[in-house]
C-alpha cells in the first residue's frame, strides 16, 4: 500500500494560522519503492541546506536555527519512516516541531522559508489524487485493490473480508425456492446480498478509516446498487466501473479506474471553467492576482484556481490585500499564491490546486470566482 498521510481540514486550519519566526516548507517527489529511497534522502538534505541558508541570510538566531536542523536531522535519520513512503512528501518544520504529510501526488522539489507556511502543494492531495481504490464485489467474490498513478496495482489484504456471499451469510447458495419470511426467490436473494455487502462495507471500513482517497465500486448493476445502499465510507464515487469484476485482473481493473479517476478530474475542472467565463461577463472574476489578493482578503473569493507550481514571490498586505512582489524568495518573503489560497481558506471559499495546463490563461499564478465583483 502507499503510506499516506491526506491533510484534514483541521490540519489545513492548523498549518494555516500559524505565524512564527521561521516556518520551513519542504516539497518533495519520493518514491513507494523502500530500496529507492537514498535519493529522497539525499534531495530532502540539500533542500534543508537551501532553507538554512536563508535563513542565515536573514540574521536569523542561531540557537534557533540549530533547533531546526535537529527536527529535520531526526526525520532524515529515521529509516523507519523513509521505508514507508508515496509519490511526494511535504514537511512543515519549525525550531519547536515537524510536520510531514505523505502525498499520493508526484511533486516539484520546492523550499519555502518564511514566517508561515506554503500550502499549495499539499492542498493538490485533496483537489485530485492520483490514488484511489476499486471494490471489485460480485457474488462470487470480493477483492479491494489499490490504485496509484506509475505504480502496478496491489491487491490489499483485508481482514475479516468475507471469501463469497453464500458463505457470508452462511449458505451453499444464495439462490433458494424456499421461502422462510422474506427469505425466497429473488426478494430473498436481494436480502442476503444486502447482507454480504453490509458485511464487505465493515471490513473495507475497518481498513479505509480516516483516509480520503477515492474508492470506485466495481460490479453487476443489482449490486452496485445494493452495495451502495449499505457504504458507509464517505468517500465512494458515484460513478462506478460496470460488468462483473471477477475476469478481471487487479492491472486491468486499475486502467480502467484510472481512466475514470481521470474523467471525473476532467469534469470538474471543466465545471469550475464554464462557471469563471460566466462569472466573467458579470465582472466576478479574475486572473489577476493583485486583485485577487485584494479580494480574498476582503471575503470575497468564493473559489479559486491555483497552479500548484508557480511560485511568487512577496507579501500581501494584512488590511487591504495591496501585493509587494520581490524579485527572489527569501525568509522575509512568501508565496503570493498560496498567501491568497490561504485568506480564499479562511473566509470559507473553496481552493483548487492544479497544474499549469488547467488555469484557463496560460501562465496565470491564480484564477478566482467572485462572490461579488470587486
Amino acid at each position: 500500500m502507499l503510506y499516506l498521510d491526506i491533510p484534514t481540514a483541521d490540519d489545513y486550519a492548523d498549518l494555516a494560522a500559524f505565524r512564527g519566526d521561521m516556518a520551513v516548507s519542504i516539497a518533495l517527489p519520493t518514491t513507494p519503492v523502500t530500496d529507492d529511497t537514498d535519493a529522497d534522502r539525499i534531495q530532502l538534505k540539500n533542500l534543508a541546506k537551501e532553507a538554512v541558508d536563508q535563513l542565515e541570510a536573514a540574521g536569523a538566531d542561531k540557537r534557533r536555527v540549530r533547533d531546526l536542523i535537529e527536527e529535520l536531522d531526526d526525520l532524515l535519520e529515521d529509516d523507519v519512516f523513509w521505508a514507508y513512503q508515496a509519490r511526494g512528501l511535504m514537511i512543515y518544520a519549525t525550531p519547536d516541531n515537524l510536520r510531514s504529510f505523505r502525498v499520493p501526488n508526484a511533486l516539484q522539489p520546492l523550499v519555502k522559508v518564511s514566517d508561515r507556511f506554503h500550502l499549495k502543494p499539499l492542498l493538490r492531495s485533496t483537489t485530485f489524487c492520483d490514488a484511489g481504490y476499486v471494490l471489485a464485489l460480485a457474488d462470487g467474490g470480493v477483492r479491494l485493490i489499490e490504485v496509484s498513478k506509475d505504480v502496478p496495482a496491489v491487491e490489499v489484504a483485508v481482514p475479516d473480508l468475507p471469501t463469497d456471499a453464500a458463505s457470508a451469510v452462511g449458505k451453499r447458495t444464495i439462490s433458494t425456492r424456499s421461502y422462510s419470511g422474506r427469505i425466497g426467490g429473488s426478494e430473498g436473494k436481494k436480502v442476503r446480498l444486502r447482507q454480504y455487502a453490509r458485511q464487505v462495507d465493515t471490513a473495507v471500513r475497518a481498513i479505509l478509516a480516516g483516509r480520503q482517497e477515492p474508492l470506485i465500486l466495481a460490479s453487476v448493476d443489482a449490486l452496485d446498487a445494493i452495495y451502495r445502499s449499505v457504504n458507509s465510507y464517505p468517500h465512494l464515487l458515484e460513478e462506478g466501473l460496470r460488468g462483473n469484476p471477477e475476469r478481471q485482473s487487479p492491472g486491468e481493473l486499475a486502467n480502467a479506474a484510472r481512466a475514470l479517476l481521470d474523467e471525473v478530474y476532467r469534469a470538474k475542472i471543466a465545471d469550475w471553467q464554464e462557471r469563471y467565463r460566466q462569472r466573467i461577463n458579470e465582472d466576478r472574476a479574475t486572473t489577476d492576482i493583485v486583485r485577487a489578493a485584494r479580494a480574498a482578503t476582503a471575503g470575497a473569493v468564493a473559489s479559486l484556481l491555483v497552479d500548484m507550481d508557480q511560485v511568487v514571490n512577496g507579501t500581501v498586505d494584512d488590511a487591504d490585500g495591496s501585493v509587494t512582489f520581490a524579485d527572489e524568495a527569501s525568509a522575509e518573503t512568501y508565496g503570493v499564491a498560496d498567501e491568497v489560497a490561504r485568506r480564499v481558506l479562511a473566509t470559507g471559499g473553496e481552493v483548487l490546486s492544479v497544474r499549469a495546463e488547467d488555469m484557463p490563461e496560460s501562465g496565470k499564478a491564480v484564477a478566482a470566482i467572485l462572490r461579488y465583483p470587486i
